[in-house]
């Protein structure tokens, strides 16, 4: 946590001024320990909540109300992140972590179009690539708390110790497997200008219906897998395999209406794919991309997690 809030006219203005200053850092935060603006926005909320349940003497008493703030807030995510498996498992179908568009195309998803909505608060990098999130679902609460809050928004050991209950040392093991298990699960990526052209070979291919090209494009071992959480049909379990994969593709081609509409855009800060129905967001495309094959897709069906997502 780099911003700490600095004294105001009074310690009531401080912490006021903390929530304020920090409440877009806090976003950040919470996004991506989750997985889910819905949820992280809900953690900040909470964090605030208890914030202005303190006495004043007890607000007083804080001498860095930005470091309070930060604190609370990862608690709150590890005890969502160990009620989220439980959940999860209740989920039907495989669940994906939300993929976000880019700041010029996001929709509050209601009517009104208030500037205040939390996907305006998530800065895009490579922190939030869908293939990242993807792994820290792999981690347990405590690896991916540590993980996150020290090799991403770089807080020391000590302070992290204090979120997640453990020792300095314990949590410098938690982030030291947490980050062997990025490095395994995700070989040097292609640079962007290649991932780019790689997903728009593939949009032309699907269009095609070139099932020789598709495989081309994806790795023997590639997979794909759709979340749908109940709400939208899609294919219930991961497809595992190019050829597969592209067969799958190619019925999908073949299954599209007269008012679909297919366009490459940004999916969480890489080059995806967002299918249009009748100009309404139905599915979203993220890929990862290693040399020059797709080696998974992510297809979020999810209506709930498309709320976000503007028309083309």
């Amino acid at each position: 946590m780099t911003t700490r809030s600095g004294q105001g006219h009074g310690q009531a203005d401080r912490g006021l001024e903390a929530i304020v200053s920090e409440r877009r850092q806090l976003m950040n935060i919470a996004y991506r320990l989750l997985g889910s603006l819905a949820e992280a926005e809900d953690a900040v909320q909470e964090t605030c909540a208890r914030w202005y349940a303190l006495s004043p003497a007890q607000r007083d008493a804080i001498e860095s109300p930005g470091a309070w703030l930060t604190t609370v807030t990862g608690r709150v995510c590890l005890n969502v992140l160990g009620s989220a498996r439980v959940r999860r498992e209740t989920y039907v179908g495989e669940w994906i972590p939300e993929p976000l568009p880019e700041r010029t195309e996001w929709t509050t998803g209601r009517s009104g179009g208030a500037t205040d909505d939390p996907a305006e608060r998530v800065t895009l990098d490579e922190s939030v690539d869908l293939a990242f999130l993807v792994v820290l679902e792999s981690m347990t609460p405590a690896e991916r708390v540590a993980f996150i809050l020290h090799d991403v928004f770089c807080l020391p050991f000590a302070e992290v110790a204090g979120i997640v209950g453990r020792t300095p040392a314990a949590c410098r093991q938690l982030a030291s497997s947490a980050r062997r298990r990025v490095r395994a699960s995700r070989p040097a990526a292609a640079p962007a200008a290649e991932r780019a052209d790689i997903v728009r070979d593939f949009k032309r291919a699907w269009e095609a219906q070139d099932i020789a090209a598709l495989i081309a494009l994806l790795d023997p071992d590639a997979t794909a897998t759709a979340d749908g959480g109940g709400l939208a049909v899609t294919f219930p379990h991961p497809i595992e395999g190019g050829e597969r994969i592209a067969s799958a593709w190619l019925e999908i081609a073949r299954r599209r209406t007269g008012g679909m509409a297919l366009l490459e855009r940004t999916v969480s800060g890489q080059p995806g794919l967002v299918a249009l129905q009748d100009g309404v967001v139905v599915s979203v495309f993220a890929f990862d991309v290693a040399g020059d094959r797709i080696r998974n897709i992510w297809v979020m069906r999810n209506p709930e997690k498309l709320i976000h997502w503007t028309t083309g």
